[in-house]
C-alpha cells in the first residue's frame, strides 16, 4: 500500500497465446511495482486470431501463475474486451505494464502508447524490458516451433507445453 493506503494497481496485458515463460518473468518484475498486478487477457479476435480460445488462455495464465515463485504482490487474472485505457480506469489502475523484446516491439508499443496516452493521460505506460534470454521469445515462434516438431520446453511451463502439444495433435 503507499502512504494514503491507496492500492496501486496496476495492469499487464497479453494475448498470452500462450503465456512463455518470458510473459512469466515479466510479471514477476511488475509484481514489484505495485500492490495489486492485473493480468488482463483480451478476447482480441477481432484482429487477431488465435491458437487457444479465450477461455483457454486465462486458465493456463492461472495455472502457471499458480506454480510461479518470486511474485511480489497479488495478482489475478481477468479478462476484458473493449480499449484498454477503460478497463484501466475501470479498474482504477494508473499503470499498465508492457514488455519491450527488439526495436520492432518498439515502433508498435510507441504507437499504441500514443495513442493510449492521448485517450487516457492518467494511465501510464511503463515499458519493461525483456531479459536476454527472453528476448528472442515470442508465443508465435513457440507455436510455430511447435507446429514443425521442434522442442518448446525451454519456453514454456510444463503445463502451458502439455497444452501446446495436445492443441497441435
Amino acid at each position: 500500500m503507499t502512504e494514503n493506503n491507496i492500492q496501486k494497481i496496476g495492469i499487464y496485458p497479453g494475448s498470452f497465446d500462450p503465456i512463455t515463460k518470458g510473459h512469466l518473468h515479466i510479471i514477476r518484475r511488475a509484481s514489484k511495482l505495485v500492490d495489486h498486478l492485473i493480468i488482463a487477457v483480451p478476447d482480441n479476435t477481432h484482429n487477431k486470431s488465435h491458437m487457444f480460445s479465450w477461455d483457454e488462455r486465462v486458465a493456463m495464465v492461472k495455472a502457471d501463475l499458480a506454480t510461479m515463485t518470486g511474485q511480489h504482490c497479488e495478482i489475478t487474472v481477468e479478462k476484458f474486451d473493449g480499449l484498454l485505457v477503460d478497463y484501466a480506469r475501470a479498474k482504477g489502475a494508473d499503470c499498465v505494464y508492457r514488455g519491450l523484446r527488439a526495436i520492432s516491439d518498439f515502433e508498435y508499443e510507441f504507437q499504441m502508447t500514443g495513442m493510449n496516452y492521448a485517450l487516457a493521460p492518467d494511465v501510464e505506460t511503463v515499458f519493461l524490458m525483456a531479459s536476454g534470454q527472453w528476448q528472442f521469445v515470442s508465443s508465435s515462434f513457440v507455436k510455430e516451433i511447435a507446429r514443425l516438431g521442434g522442442d518448446v520446453s525451454e519456453f514454456l511451463t510444463p503445463a502451458t507445453a502439455e497444452k501446446l502439444r495436445s492443441k497441435l495433435q
